[in-house]
């Protein structure tokens, strides 16, 4: 089997690739360089994950050290490995709306910057090779926000005769909205994978995911909902919810089912492929509903406020149409509900979590 290059490998959905891929006797080369601490704090850092994945994986899997804004460095490890790679994992993300508003520059060098280094990279030495970039929903901005939600008490939602209640596809605008900077950083590359895809012939998909999440999520306050949540309710930690009431809907893909979806795609790829993906309707909660969930799971109440104000560009209702990659992948299929994906996070956390509060 060929090589399989993962950036942010020590991520949520890096670190779920470098199992996947491993297992089926990939070898794996991880791009990570921890800016996830940087931009997080130390308990966000993704070095622990890393080392976990050394000793699982042994030799199918090598951490290099490298940084994506660094262009030299990108072409070099491509370069050593020309002709053996045939997929590109691209899920290394600054991630957050807030921090991008903080720091304007490193968050478009990282999220576009980066993707041009690594798409280069691929064109040059292994343009036969899957491009797999984990995109997002924010490049459709705040437009679902003009969506006419109707209020179900513990949760927004849309009318069972529109056009979108079964989940937003890909044919929302991207125009006319405001996108937060993070949400212009991701369009950014959004665009140039597809571009790729289309100009060079290479197999490139853009998968505009949802609330993307599991149990080897270092969730944080600007990113990392669900295991944020969790880890908040079963220390005690206060947690504000931002507007919106707590009615606001994501939807919720566990990362093993996301990774999946991408080897789907790797078996029969195609050039300039986008999808939406996501938890669709079966795997969805607002974050009233997804408190209760984490205080009956952990047994304990949450400390929370709501503060007044969303973060720029948020969502009051999200769940993605799952139908578009379903009817070109027929063999994949979700396999966690909300509920599952928050007993998984819980399960295999809550001694560690106890252990270093």
């Amino acid at each position: 089997m060929g090589i399989v290059v993962v950036t942010g490998s020590g991520g949520l959905v890096g670190s779920e690739s470098v199992r996947h891929f491993a297992e089926q006797g990939h070898d794996v080369i991880g791009l990570e360089n921890d800016m996830r601490a940087v931009f997080f704090g130390p308990d966000a850092s993704t070095r622990p994950a890393t080392e976990r994945l050394l000793e699982a994986c042994g030799s199918s899997f090598r951490s290099l050290e490298v940084d994506i804004r660094d262009a030299g460095a990108v072409e070099r490890t491509f370069a050593a490995h020309a002709g053996g790679i045939e997929l590109v994992v691209h899920a290394a993300a600054q991630p957050s709306h807030d921090w991008a508003a903080r720091d304007p520059q490193t968050d478009f060098a990282v999220n576009a910057n980066g993707t041009l280094n690594l798409l280069e990279a691929t064109r040059r030495h292994a343009p036969d090779a899957t491009f797999a970039f984990l995109s997002t929903n924010k490049v459709y901005g705040d437009l679902p926000n003009a969506l006419p939600l109707i209020d179900l008490g513990a949760r927004l939602d849309l009318p069972e005769d529109h056009r979108y209640h079964r989940g937003i596809d890909t044919t929302m605008a991207i125009d006319q909205s405001t996108h937060s900077l993070f949400g212009a950083s991701k369009a950014a590359a959004d665009l140039l994978v597809q571009e790729y895809g289309r100009y060079f012939g290479m197999p490139t998909v853009c998968l505009r995911g949802g609330c993307l999440t599991g149990p080897n999520h270092a969730g944080a306050q600007l990113h990392g909902f669900l295991a944020y949540l969790m880890k908040c309710t079963a220390l005690g930690r206060p947690y504000t919810v931002f507007g919106y009431e707590g009615k606001q809907v994501r939807d919720n893909i566990h990362s093993a089912d996301l990774v999946v979806a991408m080897d789907a795609f790797h078996r029969r790829p195609r050039p300039a492929a986008v999808y939406n993906i996501g938890g669709g309707r079966e795997c969805n909660c607002s974050v009233l509903e997804a408190i209760a969930l984490c205080e009956r799971i952990a047994g304990r109440e949450l400390d929370w406020q709501l503060g007044d104000e969303p973060r720029m560009g948020d969502h009051r209702w999200w769940i993605s149409d799952l139908e578009p990659f379903r009817s070109d992948h027929p063999e994949w299929a979700l396999t966690h509900t909300t509920e599952s994906i928050l007993r998984d996070i819980y399960e295999r956390n809550v001694e560690e979590w106890m252990a270093l509060s």
